[in-house]
Protein backbone atom coordinates (compact mmCIF):
# COMPACT_ATOMS: atom_id res chain seq x y z
CA UNK A 1 0.00 0.00 0.00
CA UNK A 2 1.08 3.22 -1.06
CA UNK A 3 2.77 4.99 2.29
CA UNK A 4 2.42 9.10 3.07
CA UNK A 5 6.75 10.26 3.17
CA UNK A 6 8.16 11.16 6.06
CA UNK A 7 9.95 14.83 6.25
CA UNK A 8 8.48 18.01 3.51
CA UNK A 9 6.68 16.53 0.42
CA UNK A 10 8.84 16.09 -2.65
CA UNK A 11 8.10 17.98 -5.17
CA UNK A 12 8.00 17.34 -9.38
CA UNK A 13 8.77 20.77 -11.38
CA UNK A 14 5.82 21.77 -13.52
CA UNK A 15 6.43 22.07 -17.74
CA UNK A 16 7.09 25.46 -19.20
CA UNK A 17 3.62 26.28 -21.51
CA UNK A 18 4.43 24.35 -24.59
CA UNK A 19 7.53 22.44 -23.92
CA UNK A 20 6.64 18.32 -24.03
CA UNK A 21 5.03 17.10 -20.74
CA UNK A 22 4.51 13.56 -19.01
CA UNK A 23 0.97 13.36 -20.47
CA UNK A 24 2.19 14.68 -23.94
CA UNK A 25 4.26 11.69 -23.71
CA UNK A 26 1.58 9.59 -22.80
CA UNK A 27 -0.04 10.23 -25.71
CA UNK A 28 2.96 9.70 -27.87
CA UNK A 29 3.87 6.31 -26.18
CA UNK A 30 0.80 5.12 -26.97
CA UNK A 31 0.96 6.30 -30.84
CA UNK A 32 4.39 4.85 -31.32
CA UNK A 33 2.77 1.30 -29.64
CA UNK A 34 0.25 1.58 -32.58
CA UNK A 35 -2.94 2.49 -30.49
CA UNK A 36 -5.06 4.60 -32.54
CA UNK A 37 -8.19 3.97 -30.65
CA UNK A 38 -8.60 4.42 -26.45
CA UNK A 39 -11.66 4.57 -24.55
CA UNK A 40 -12.22 6.86 -21.31
CA UNK A 41 -13.74 9.50 -19.23
CA UNK A 42 -11.65 12.32 -17.60
CA UNK A 43 -11.56 13.58 -14.13
CA UNK A 44 -9.41 15.62 -12.21
CA UNK A 45 -6.14 13.63 -11.76
CA UNK A 46 -6.29 12.42 -15.53
CA UNK A 47 -7.07 15.39 -17.05
CA UNK A 48 -3.41 16.36 -18.29
CA UNK A 49 -3.49 13.87 -20.32
CA UNK A 50 -6.82 14.83 -21.57
CA UNK A 51 -5.67 18.16 -22.58
CA UNK A 52 -3.04 16.53 -24.74
CA UNK A 53 -5.37 14.08 -26.16
CA UNK A 54 -6.74 16.62 -29.38
CA UNK A 55 -5.01 16.77 -32.72
CA UNK A 56 -2.73 13.70 -31.43
CA UNK A 57 -3.95 11.37 -33.27
CA UNK A 58 -5.57 9.18 -31.09
CA UNK A 59 -9.47 8.31 -31.30
CA UNK A 60 -10.94 8.94 -28.08
CA UNK A 61 -14.40 7.34 -27.44
CA UNK A 62 -16.06 9.33 -24.54
CA UNK A 63 -17.84 6.47 -22.72
CA UNK A 64 -20.58 6.89 -19.87
CA UNK A 65 -19.36 4.86 -17.05
CA UNK A 66 -15.39 3.99 -16.56
CA UNK A 67 -16.89 0.34 -16.67
CA UNK A 68 -17.93 0.49 -19.58
CA UNK A 69 -14.95 2.07 -21.02
CA UNK A 70 -12.85 -0.92 -19.58
CA UNK A 71 -15.31 -3.91 -21.01
CA UNK A 72 -15.33 -1.61 -24.47
CA UNK A 73 -11.26 -1.57 -24.14
CA UNK A 74 -11.53 -5.51 -23.54
CA UNK A 75 -14.17 -5.97 -26.50
CA UNK A 76 -11.12 -4.57 -28.85
CA UNK A 77 -8.60 -6.76 -27.05
CA UNK A 78 -11.06 -9.58 -27.64
CA UNK A 79 -11.65 -9.35 -31.53
CA UNK A 80 -8.21 -8.68 -32.53
CA UNK A 81 -6.18 -9.92 -29.94
CA UNK A 82 -4.24 -6.90 -29.38
CA UNK A 83 -4.25 -4.64 -26.36
CA UNK A 84 -7.61 -2.41 -25.82
CA UNK A 85 -6.72 0.58 -24.05
CA UNK A 86 -8.63 2.76 -21.43
CA UNK A 87 -8.35 5.76 -19.37
CA UNK A 88 -9.75 6.92 -15.86
CA UNK A 89 -9.02 9.47 -13.24
CA UNK A 90 -8.37 8.62 -9.59
CA UNK A 91 -10.16 7.39 -7.28
CA UNK A 92 -13.77 6.39 -8.39
CA UNK A 93 -12.78 6.54 -11.49
CA UNK A 94 -10.43 4.13 -10.89
CA UNK A 95 -12.77 1.98 -8.96
CA UNK A 96 -14.75 1.79 -11.22
CA UNK A 97 -12.28 0.23 -13.78
CA UNK A 98 -12.02 -2.83 -11.64
CA UNK A 99 -14.95 -4.94 -12.95
CA UNK A 100 -13.53 -4.73 -16.55
CA UNK A 101 -10.20 -5.29 -15.46
CA UNK A 102 -11.04 -8.59 -13.32
CA UNK A 103 -13.22 -9.46 -16.55
CA UNK A 104 -10.29 -9.20 -18.90
CA UNK A 105 -7.66 -11.36 -16.06
CA UNK A 106 -10.06 -13.82 -15.88
CA UNK A 107 -10.49 -14.20 -19.78
CA UNK A 108 -6.71 -13.50 -20.91
CA UNK A 109 -7.45 -10.58 -22.33
CA UNK A 110 -5.33 -7.98 -23.28
CA UNK A 111 -5.47 -4.28 -22.01
CA UNK A 112 -3.94 -1.45 -20.79
CA UNK A 113 -5.43 0.68 -18.21
CA UNK A 114 -4.40 3.94 -17.74
CA UNK A 115 -5.50 5.98 -14.72
CA UNK A 116 -4.68 9.51 -13.46
CA UNK A 117 -3.64 9.53 -9.29
CA UNK A 118 -3.13 12.76 -7.14
CA UNK A 119 -0.43 14.18 -7.26
CA UNK A 120 2.93 12.63 -5.22
CA UNK A 121 3.49 15.46 -2.47
CA UNK A 122 -0.21 14.28 -1.38
CA UNK A 123 -0.34 10.78 -1.87
CA UNK A 124 -0.81 8.53 1.47
CA UNK A 125 -2.71 11.47 3.11
CA UNK A 126 -6.37 10.39 2.20
CA UNK A 127 -6.36 13.34 -0.57
CA UNK A 128 -9.24 14.13 -2.48
CA UNK A 129 -10.58 10.99 -4.72
CA UNK A 130 -7.21 9.46 -3.99
CA UNK A 131 -7.02 4.88 -3.67
CA UNK A 132 -4.65 3.05 -4.03
CA UNK A 133 -5.67 1.98 -7.31
CA UNK A 134 -2.12 -0.18 -7.63
CA UNK A 135 -3.17 -2.29 -4.54
CA UNK A 136 -6.96 -2.47 -5.55
CA UNK A 137 -5.90 -3.96 -8.65
CA UNK A 138 -3.26 -6.17 -7.76
CA UNK A 139 -4.49 -9.67 -7.97
CA UNK A 140 -6.38 -9.04 -11.27
CA UNK A 141 -3.71 -7.18 -13.14
CA UNK A 142 -0.81 -9.55 -15.07
CA UNK A 143 1.83 -6.38 -13.84
CA UNK A 144 1.02 -3.14 -13.02
CA UNK A 145 2.95 0.16 -12.39
CA UNK A 146 3.04 3.41 -10.53
CA UNK A 147 5.24 5.86 -12.59
CA UNK A 148 7.54 8.51 -10.30
CA UNK A 149 9.37 10.01 -13.58
CA UNK A 150 7.90 11.31 -16.49
CA UNK A 151 11.14 9.88 -18.44
CA UNK A 152 10.05 6.32 -17.31
CA UNK A 153 7.09 6.73 -19.72
CA UNK A 154 8.14 5.50 -22.49
CA UNK A 155 9.88 2.37 -21.49
CA UNK A 156 6.79 1.41 -19.13
CA UNK A 157 4.13 1.66 -21.89
CA UNK A 158 6.54 -0.51 -24.60
CA UNK A 159 7.03 -3.08 -21.39
CA UNK A 160 2.93 -2.73 -20.70
CA UNK A 161 1.77 -3.54 -24.00
CA UNK A 162 4.84 -6.42 -24.39
CA UNK A 163 3.76 -7.71 -21.12
CA UNK A 164 -0.47 -7.68 -21.55
CA UNK A 165 0.05 -8.93 -24.99
CA UNK A 166 2.87 -11.97 -25.28
CA UNK A 167 2.34 -15.48 -23.34
CA UNK A 168 -1.10 -15.98 -21.83
CA UNK A 169 -2.10 -12.51 -22.60
CA UNK A 170 -3.99 -10.16 -19.58
CA UNK A 171 -4.72 -6.40 -18.37
CA UNK A 172 -1.42 -4.02 -17.15
CA UNK A 173 -2.37 -1.29 -15.44
CA UNK A 174 -0.21 2.05 -15.57
CA UNK A 175 -1.36 4.48 -12.64
CA UNK A 176 0.27 8.31 -13.16
CA UNK A 177 0.21 10.81 -10.82
CA UNK A 178 -0.97 14.09 -12.08
CA UNK A 179 2.59 16.10 -11.14
CA UNK A 180 4.05 13.46 -13.41
CA UNK A 181 1.60 14.20 -15.68
CA UNK A 182 2.72 17.85 -15.64
CA UNK A 183 6.27 17.52 -15.51
CA UNK A 184 8.61 18.05 -18.57
CA UNK A 185 9.65 15.40 -20.21
CA UNK A 186 12.90 14.80 -22.22
CA UNK A 187 13.41 11.35 -23.17
CA UNK A 188 11.41 9.48 -26.77
CA UNK A 189 9.03 7.29 -27.28
CA UNK A 190 10.06 3.59 -28.26
CA UNK A 191 8.82 1.37 -30.64
CA UNK A 192 6.70 -2.05 -30.16
CA UNK A 193 8.85 -4.86 -28.80
CA UNK A 194 9.32 -7.95 -31.04
CA UNK A 195 6.90 -11.40 -29.87
CA UNK A 196 9.67 -13.23 -27.88
CA UNK A 197 10.12 -16.73 -29.31
CA UNK A 198 9.62 -19.46 -26.73
CA UNK A 199 11.60 -22.74 -27.38
CA UNK A 200 9.61 -25.67 -28.97
CA UNK A 201 8.79 -29.19 -26.39
CA UNK A 202 10.18 -31.54 -29.06
CA UNK A 203 10.27 -34.35 -25.81
CA UNK A 204 6.93 -33.06 -24.90
CA UNK A 205 5.36 -33.54 -28.72
CA UNK A 206 6.91 -36.93 -28.88
CA UNK A 207 5.29 -38.52 -25.75
CA UNK A 208 2.01 -36.91 -26.74
CA UNK A 209 2.26 -38.65 -30.27
CA UNK A 210 3.04 -42.10 -28.56
CA UNK A 211 0.05 -41.58 -26.05
CA UNK A 212 -2.09 -41.41 -28.98
CA UNK A 213 -0.82 -44.38 -30.77
CA UNK A 214 -1.64 -46.17 -27.25
CA UNK A 215 -5.63 -44.52 -27.28
CA UNK A 216 -8.37 -46.45 -28.32
CA UNK A 217 -10.96 -43.33 -27.93
CA UNK A 218 -8.81 -40.22 -27.66
CA UNK A 219 -10.74 -36.57 -27.36
CA UNK A 220 -9.47 -33.25 -28.87
CA UNK A 221 -10.74 -30.76 -25.98
CA UNK A 222 -10.09 -27.09 -27.86
CA UNK A 223 -9.87 -24.32 -24.82
CA UNK A 224 -9.53 -20.65 -24.86
CA UNK A 225 -5.99 -20.52 -25.50
CA UNK A 226 -6.16 -21.58 -28.76
CA UNK A 227 -7.38 -18.23 -29.79
CA UNK A 228 -5.26 -16.10 -27.35
CA UNK A 229 -2.37 -18.00 -29.05
CA UNK A 230 -3.11 -17.21 -32.58
CA UNK A 231 -3.33 -20.66 -33.12
CA UNK A 232 -6.42 -21.43 -34.61
CA UNK A 233 -5.86 -22.30 -38.19
CA UNK A 234 -2.69 -24.24 -36.82
CA UNK A 235 -5.52 -26.12 -34.53
CA UNK A 236 -8.03 -26.78 -37.67
CA UNK A 237 -5.50 -28.22 -39.88
CA UNK A 238 -4.34 -30.34 -36.95
CA UNK A 239 -7.90 -31.73 -36.86
CA UNK A 240 -7.93 -31.95 -40.46
CA UNK A 241 -4.76 -33.90 -40.37
CA UNK A 242 -6.87 -36.34 -37.56
CA UNK A 243 -9.95 -36.96 -39.29
CA UNK A 244 -10.87 -39.95 -36.77
CA UNK A 245 -10.47 -38.11 -33.91
CA UNK A 246 -13.72 -36.17 -32.81
CA UNK A 247 -13.45 -33.03 -30.68
CA UNK A 248 -15.35 -31.22 -27.79
CA UNK A 249 -14.86 -27.11 -26.93
CA UNK A 250 -15.12 -25.16 -24.12
CA UNK A 251 -17.28 -21.60 -24.07
CA UNK A 252 -14.48 -19.88 -25.50
CA UNK A 253 -13.72 -22.44 -27.64
CA UNK A 254 -16.77 -22.19 -29.72
CA UNK A 255 -15.78 -21.21 -33.36
CA UNK A 256 -12.00 -22.49 -33.12
CA UNK A 257 -13.85 -25.42 -35.34
CA UNK A 258 -16.58 -23.75 -37.03
CA UNK A 259 -20.31 -24.61 -36.18
CA UNK A 260 -21.41 -28.01 -38.36
CA UNK A 261 -17.74 -29.54 -38.39
CA UNK A 262 -18.17 -33.05 -38.81
CA UNK A 263 -15.82 -34.04 -36.15
CA UNK A 264 -17.73 -31.08 -33.51
CA UNK A 265 -19.58 -32.42 -30.88
CA UNK A 266 -20.54 -29.65 -29.20
CA UNK A 267 -19.90 -27.52 -26.05
CA UNK A 268 -18.86 -29.81 -23.08
CA UNK A 269 -20.07 -29.13 -19.71
CA UNK A 270 -22.61 -27.74 -16.96
CA UNK A 271 -24.89 -26.55 -19.79
CA UNK A 272 -22.72 -28.40 -22.90
CA UNK A 273 -23.82 -31.19 -25.63
CA UNK A 274 -24.71 -34.34 -24.34
CA UNK A 275 -22.89 -35.79 -26.79
CA UNK A 276 -19.84 -33.83 -26.01
CA UNK A 277 -20.11 -34.55 -21.99
CA UNK A 278 -20.92 -38.56 -22.77
CA UNK A 279 -17.46 -38.75 -25.10
CA UNK A 280 -15.34 -36.43 -22.49
CA UNK A 281 -16.15 -39.21 -19.51
CA UNK A 282 -15.75 -42.38 -21.78
CA UNK A 283 -12.50 -41.30 -23.60
CA UNK A 284 -9.52 -42.80 -22.65
CA UNK A 285 -7.05 -39.82 -24.10
CA UNK A 286 -7.95 -36.44 -23.48
CA UNK A 287 -5.62 -33.99 -25.88
CA UNK A 288 -6.50 -30.56 -24.18
CA UNK A 289 -5.39 -28.17 -26.47
CA UNK A 290 -5.24 -24.31 -24.61
CA UNK A 291 -8.43 -25.40 -21.84
CA UNK A 292 -7.79 -24.75 -18.38
CA UNK A 293 -10.30 -27.36 -16.85
CA UNK A 294 -12.76 -24.68 -15.64
CA UNK A 295 -15.28 -26.06 -12.99
CA UNK A 296 -17.89 -25.16 -15.74
CA UNK A 297 -16.71 -27.58 -17.99
CA UNK A 298 -15.62 -30.07 -15.94
CA UNK A 299 -18.12 -30.05 -13.27
CA UNK A 300 -16.90 -32.26 -10.69
CA UNK A 301 -13.30 -32.42 -11.19
CA UNK A 302 -12.89 -36.08 -9.24
CA UNK A 303 -15.51 -37.18 -11.83
CA UNK A 304 -14.22 -35.62 -15.13
CA UNK A 305 -12.97 -37.85 -17.67
CA UNK A 306 -12.14 -40.73 -14.94
CA UNK A 307 -10.92 -43.00 -17.90
CA UNK A 308 -8.74 -41.01 -19.45
CA UNK A 309 -5.02 -40.01 -19.34
CA UNK A 310 -4.50 -36.35 -20.83
CA UNK A 311 -2.35 -34.37 -22.99
CA UNK A 312 -2.10 -30.96 -21.86
CA UNK A 313 -0.78 -28.43 -24.76
CA UNK A 314 -0.97 -24.43 -23.38
CA UNK A 315 0.52 -21.33 -24.14
CA UNK A 316 1.05 -20.75 -19.95
CA UNK A 317 3.03 -23.68 -18.66
CA UNK A 318 1.42 -23.06 -15.20
CA UNK A 319 -1.83 -24.16 -16.02
CA UNK A 320 -0.65 -27.51 -16.91
CA UNK A 321 -0.92 -30.05 -14.13
CA UNK A 322 -2.72 -27.30 -12.16
CA UNK A 323 -6.12 -28.36 -11.65
CA UNK A 324 -6.14 -31.69 -13.67
CA UNK A 325 -2.63 -34.40 -13.66
CA UNK A 326 -1.30 -34.32 -17.20
CA UNK A 327 0.45 -37.62 -18.16
CA UNK A 328 2.17 -35.09 -21.04
CA UNK A 329 2.27 -32.05 -20.43
CA UNK A 330 3.72 -29.44 -23.50
CA UNK A 331 3.80 -25.87 -22.92
CA UNK A 332 5.15 -22.68 -24.64
CA UNK A 333 3.74 -21.46 -27.93
CA UNK A 334 1.44 -23.32 -29.30
CA UNK A 335 1.65 -22.72 -33.14
CA UNK A 336 4.88 -24.67 -33.86
CA UNK A 337 4.30 -27.25 -30.97
CA UNK A 338 0.64 -28.11 -33.42
CA UNK A 339 2.57 -27.46 -36.46
CA UNK A 340 4.83 -29.90 -35.37
CA UNK A 341 2.36 -32.78 -33.69
CA UNK A 342 1.66 -35.51 -35.88
CA UNK A 343 -0.91 -38.02 -34.05
CA UNK A 344 -1.41 -41.21 -35.80
CA UNK A 345 -4.09 -43.10 -33.83
CA UNK A 346 -4.99 -46.91 -34.51
CA UNK A 347 -8.16 -48.27 -35.82
CA UNK A 348 -10.50 -46.08 -33.73
CA UNK A 349 -13.49 -46.57 -36.22
CA UNK A 350 -16.09 -47.83 -33.51
CA UNK A 351 -15.38 -44.79 -31.05
CA UNK A 352 -15.54 -42.64 -34.18
CA UNK A 353 -19.05 -43.90 -35.48
CA UNK A 354 -20.05 -44.04 -32.00
CA UNK A 355 -19.65 -40.49 -31.57
CA UNK A 356 -21.07 -39.31 -34.81
CA UNK A 357 -24.08 -41.21 -33.92
CA UNK A 358 -24.94 -39.53 -30.93
CA UNK A 359 -24.04 -35.89 -31.91
CA UNK A 360 -26.98 -36.77 -34.57
CA UNK A 361 -28.81 -38.39 -32.12
CA UNK A 362 -28.95 -35.69 -29.75
CA UNK A 363 -29.42 -32.79 -32.10
CA UNK A 364 -31.41 -29.83 -30.62
CA UNK A 365 -34.65 -29.41 -31.02
CA UNK A 366 -36.27 -26.53 -32.20
CA UNK A 367 -40.44 -27.19 -32.36
CA UNK A 368 -41.57 -25.51 -29.38
CA UNK A 369 -45.32 -25.66 -28.70
CA UNK A 370 -47.27 -22.16 -28.59
CA UNK A 371 -46.97 -19.33 -30.70
CA UNK A 372 -44.39 -17.24 -27.90
CA UNK A 373 -41.18 -16.53 -29.38
CA UNK A 374 -38.81 -19.28 -28.92
CA UNK A 375 -35.32 -18.53 -27.85
CA UNK A 376 -33.09 -20.80 -29.35
CA UNK A 377 -34.87 -20.63 -32.18
CA UNK A 378 -34.66 -16.90 -32.68
CA UNK A 379 -30.65 -16.73 -32.03
CA UNK A 380 -30.21 -19.60 -34.64
CA UNK A 381 -31.79 -17.97 -37.76
CA UNK A 382 -30.02 -14.87 -36.23
CA UNK A 383 -26.64 -16.22 -36.47
CA UNK A 384 -27.43 -17.96 -40.30
CA UNK A 385 -29.30 -15.42 -41.74
CA UNK A 386 -26.42 -12.97 -40.50
CA UNK A 387 -23.95 -15.32 -42.03
CA UNK A 388 -19.86 -15.05 -41.73
CA UNK A 389 -19.83 -11.52 -40.50
CA UNK A 390 -21.92 -12.46 -37.32
CA UNK A 391 -20.31 -11.63 -34.12
CA UNK A 392 -22.59 -12.59 -31.27
CA UNK A 393 -21.67 -10.80 -27.38
CA UNK A 394 -24.12 -11.98 -24.61
CA UNK A 395 -24.04 -10.78 -21.50
CA UNK A 396 -24.84 -13.07 -18.88
CA UNK A 397 -27.40 -15.66 -17.58
CA UNK A 398 -29.85 -18.14 -19.90
CA UNK A 399 -29.71 -16.27 -22.87
CA UNK A 400 -25.80 -16.66 -22.47
CA UNK A 401 -25.73 -20.02 -22.98
CA UNK A 402 -28.22 -20.18 -25.77
CA UNK A 403 -26.16 -18.25 -27.50
CA UNK A 404 -23.42 -20.76 -26.80
CA UNK A 405 -25.53 -23.62 -27.54
CA UNK A 406 -27.73 -22.25 -30.50
CA UNK A 407 -25.70 -19.64 -32.95
CA UNK A 408 -23.66 -20.40 -35.65
CA UNK A 409 -20.03 -19.43 -35.24
CA UNK A 410 -17.51 -19.11 -38.28
CA UNK A 411 -14.51 -18.62 -36.04
CA UNK A 412 -13.74 -17.60 -32.38
CA UNK A 413 -14.00 -14.16 -32.63
CA UNK A 414 -17.64 -14.75 -33.74
CA UNK A 415 -18.28 -15.59 -30.27
CA UNK A 416 -17.06 -12.49 -27.24
CA UNK A 417 -18.22 -14.08 -23.74
CA UNK A 418 -17.84 -13.52 -20.34
CA UNK A 419 -16.40 -16.51 -19.26
CA UNK A 420 -14.18 -16.38 -16.43
CA UNK A 421 -16.26 -13.78 -14.06
CA UNK A 422 -19.63 -13.78 -15.64
CA UNK A 423 -20.17 -9.90 -15.38
CA UNK A 424 -23.25 -8.65 -16.02
CA UNK A 425 -23.19 -5.84 -17.90
CA UNK A 426 -20.91 -6.86 -19.98
CA UNK A 427 -22.62 -6.75 -23.19
CA UNK A 428 -23.48 -3.90 -24.39
CA UNK A 429 -20.08 -2.11 -23.96
CA UNK A 430 -17.80 -4.97 -24.91
CA UNK A 431 -19.87 -4.87 -28.39
CA UNK A 432 -19.76 -1.19 -28.87
CA UNK A 433 -15.33 -2.19 -28.82
CA UNK A 434 -15.62 -5.04 -30.72
CA UNK A 435 -17.91 -2.92 -33.56
CA UNK A 436 -15.22 -0.06 -33.65
CA UNK A 437 -12.57 -3.01 -33.65
CA UNK A 438 -14.58 -4.27 -36.79
CA UNK A 439 -16.75 -1.66 -38.33
CA UNK A 440 -17.37 -3.96 -41.08
CA UNK A 441 -18.61 -7.13 -39.02
CA UNK A 442 -22.04 -7.58 -37.95
CA UNK A 443 -22.09 -7.43 -34.30
CA UNK A 444 -24.64 -8.03 -31.99
CA UNK A 445 -24.76 -7.22 -28.59
CA UNK A 446 -27.62 -9.54 -27.15
CA UNK A 447 -28.54 -9.11 -23.04
CA UNK A 448 -30.83 -9.91 -20.70
CA UNK A 449 -33.10 -8.01 -19.37
CA UNK A 450 -31.27 -7.80 -16.03
CA UNK A 451 -28.04 -7.84 -17.46
CA UNK A 452 -28.85 -4.88 -19.72
CA UNK A 453 -29.80 -2.75 -16.98
CA UNK A 454 -26.69 -2.46 -15.86
CA UNK A 455 -24.55 -0.40 -18.20
CA UNK A 456 -27.97 0.74 -20.15
CA UNK A 457 -26.21 4.29 -20.29
CA UNK A 458 -24.35 3.39 -23.33
CA UNK A 459 -26.93 3.35 -25.23
CA UNK A 460 -25.51 7.38 -25.29
CA UNK A 461 -22.40 6.06 -26.75
CA UNK A 462 -23.68 4.66 -29.57
CA UNK A 463 -25.86 7.53 -30.48
CA UNK A 464 -23.12 9.69 -30.06
CA UNK A 465 -21.01 8.15 -32.38
CA UNK A 466 -23.73 6.40 -34.56
CA UNK A 467 -22.24 2.56 -34.39
CA UNK A 468 -24.01 0.91 -36.17
CA UNK A 469 -24.15 -2.05 -33.42
CA UNK A 470 -27.56 -4.38 -33.24
CA UNK A 471 -28.83 -4.93 -29.61
CA UNK A 472 -31.22 -7.53 -28.84
CA UNK A 473 -32.68 -7.65 -25.21
CA UNK A 474 -34.00 -10.90 -23.97
CA UNK A 475 -36.93 -10.17 -21.69
CA UNK A 476 -38.03 -12.64 -19.76
CA UNK A 477 -38.97 -9.82 -16.52
CA UNK A 478 -37.13 -12.00 -14.63
CA UNK A 479 -33.62 -12.48 -13.66
CA UNK A 480 -33.74 -15.98 -15.38
CA UNK A 481 -30.67 -18.29 -14.60
CA UNK A 482 -31.23 -17.52 -10.72
CA UNK A 483 -34.69 -17.90 -11.62
CA UNK A 484 -34.39 -21.44 -13.04
CA UNK A 485 -31.52 -22.54 -10.04
CA UNK A 486 -34.11 -21.65 -6.97
CA UNK A 487 -37.01 -23.27 -9.57
CA UNK A 488 -34.69 -26.94 -9.61
CA UNK A 489 -32.53 -26.62 -6.41
CA UNK A 490 -34.52 -24.33 -3.89
CA UNK A 491 -37.83 -25.53 -3.52
CA UNK A 492 -38.87 -22.51 -5.92
CA UNK A 493 -38.73 -19.97 -3.33
CA UNK A 494 -38.24 -16.82 -6.00
CA UNK A 495 -36.27 -14.47 -3.85
CA UNK A 496 -36.12 -11.60 -5.37
CA UNK A 497 -35.68 -12.42 -9.56
CA UNK A 498 -39.33 -10.74 -10.26
CA UNK A 499 -38.18 -7.82 -12.93
CA UNK A 500 -41.67 -7.12 -14.13
CA UNK A 501 -41.50 -3.81 -13.48
CA UNK A 502 -38.92 -3.15 -16.49
CA UNK A 503 -38.87 -0.59 -18.88
CA UNK A 504 -40.21 -0.76 -22.33
CA UNK A 505 -36.68 -1.31 -23.51
CA UNK A 506 -37.55 -0.19 -27.05
CA UNK A 507 -39.04 3.40 -25.55
CA UNK A 508 -35.92 3.81 -23.93
CA UNK A 509 -34.05 3.17 -27.13
CA UNK A 510 -35.94 5.83 -29.03
CA UNK A 511 -35.44 8.18 -26.23
CA UNK A 512 -31.53 8.03 -26.75
CA UNK A 513 -32.29 8.44 -30.14
CA UNK A 514 -31.86 4.65 -31.82
CA UNK A 515 -34.61 2.93 -33.42
CA UNK A 516 -35.81 0.21 -31.23
CA UNK A 517 -39.42 -2.23 -31.89
CA UNK A 518 -40.82 -5.16 -29.66
CA UNK A 519 -41.80 -8.34 -30.86
CA UNK A 520 -43.61 -11.58 -28.38
CA UNK A 521 -44.76 -13.40 -31.29
CA UNK A 522 -43.39 -16.07 -33.30
CA UNK A 523 -44.34 -14.95 -36.51
CA UNK A 524 -43.20 -11.80 -36.16
CA UNK A 525 -39.15 -13.32 -36.06
CA UNK A 526 -38.48 -13.00 -39.36
CA UNK A 527 -39.34 -9.72 -40.96
CA UNK A 528 -37.79 -8.25 -37.27
CA UNK A 529 -34.52 -10.46 -37.90
CA UNK A 530 -34.50 -8.71 -41.66
CA UNK A 531 -35.31 -5.24 -39.92
CA UNK A 532 -33.15 -5.76 -37.51
CA UNK A 533 -29.65 -6.67 -39.73
CA UNK A 534 -30.88 -3.89 -42.47
CA UNK A 535 -30.56 -1.39 -40.19
CA UNK A 536 -27.73 1.47 -41.20
CA UNK A 537 -27.15 2.97 -37.56
CA UNK A 538 -27.50 1.67 -34.26
CA UNK A 539 -30.85 -0.64 -33.54
CA UNK A 540 -32.25 -2.14 -30.70
CA UNK A 541 -34.96 -5.23 -30.92
CA UNK A 542 -36.79 -6.03 -27.34
CA UNK A 543 -37.65 -9.50 -27.82
CA UNK A 544 -39.97 -10.70 -25.06
CA UNK A 545 -39.97 -14.44 -24.07
CA UNK A 546 -41.89 -16.76 -21.58
CA UNK A 547 -40.21 -16.26 -17.98
CA UNK A 548 -40.88 -19.94 -17.11
CA UNK A 549 -38.45 -21.22 -19.72
CA UNK A 550 -35.25 -22.92 -18.77
CA UNK A 551 -32.07 -23.67 -20.29
CA UNK A 552 -31.56 -27.23 -21.01
CA UNK A 553 -28.86 -29.62 -20.68
CA UNK A 554 -27.98 -28.62 -17.22
CA UNK A 555 -25.36 -29.98 -14.71
CA UNK A 556 -26.37 -29.57 -11.31
CA UNK A 557 -23.41 -28.02 -9.42
CA UNK A 558 -21.37 -30.95 -7.67
CA UNK A 559 -22.06 -33.31 -10.55
CA UNK A 560 -20.73 -34.95 -12.94
CA UNK A 561 -20.90 -34.00 -16.36
CA UNK A 562 -22.68 -37.56 -17.32
CA UNK A 563 -25.64 -36.88 -14.93
CA UNK A 564 -27.47 -34.05 -16.85
CA UNK A 565 -30.68 -32.68 -16.17
CA UNK A 566 -32.95 -32.13 -19.49
CA UNK A 567 -36.46 -30.19 -19.76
Amino acid sequence: MTQAASGPPKTTPTAVPGTRTGARLVVESLLAQGVDLVFGYPGGAIMPVYDALPNSGLRHILCRHEQGAAFSAAGFGRLTGRAGVCFATSGPGATNLVTGIADAYMDSVPMVAVTGQVAQPVMGTDAFQEIDTFGITMPVVKHSYIVRDPDQIPEIFAEAFEIAESGRPGPVLIDIPKDIQQAPASSEPLPRRPDLELALDEEGLRQAEAAVRDADRPLFYLGGGITRAGAVEDVRNLIARSPTIPAVCTLHGNGILPTGHPQLLGMLGMHGARAANLAVQECDLLINIGGRFDDRATGRLDGFAPKARVIHFDRDPSEISKLRYAEVGVGGDLRPALQSFRPEPGDISAWTTLNAERRDTFQARYDAPGEGIFAPSLLKALSETAGDRFVAIPDVGQHQMWVAQHCRFSRPEAHLTSGGLGSMGYSLPTAIGAQLADPDAIVVSISGDGGFMMNIQELATLRRYNIPLKVMVINNYRLGMVRQWQELFFEKNYSEVDLSDNPDFAEIAKAFGIEGFTISKRDEVTPAIERFLSADGPILMHVIIDPAENVWPLVPQGASNEQMLEG
